[in-house]
């Protein structure tokens, strides 16, 4: 990230993503928000990490930015690392209980799949 906001070339650059104004991807982090059915589904999943299980929440209605806000605040609760890949939170290990419990605290309808 620079402090550069105005470029000859490009024109007005965003000061948060350091690219030109017309290809910033902030406003559209900002807005994007997850399509759901109003439910946030919870389940575990092993395809493609070595039998490694993860907790896989899908469903919320927030924008990247909050995902990510969400994913840490849950994170830090189940006390384990984890990260936010298109829209969907993953969290190591098999914390489903937990994280339904959490969510549904925070006023979301939860569903748990899988096994």
């Amino acid at each position: 990230m620079s402090d550069l906001v105005y470029s000859t070339e490009h024109g007005r650059i965003c000061p948060s993503c350091g690219k030109p104004e017309k290809s910033c991807v902030c406003k559209t982090k900002l807005s994007k928000v997850n399509d759901s059915d109003g439910f946030v589904r919870v389940g575990r999943e092993t395809k493609g990490r070595n039998g490694k299980g993860v907790t896989v929440i899908t469903g919320i209605p927030l924008n990247e930015i909050e995902l990510k806000f969400l994913a840490k605040d849950l994170k830090t609760k189940c006390g384990v690392g984890g990260t936010v890949k298109d829209g969907v939170i993953e969290i190591q290990g098999d914390q489903r209980d937990l994280l339904i419990e959490e969510l549904t605290k925070r006023g979301y309808k939860t569903k748990r799949v899988g096994g």
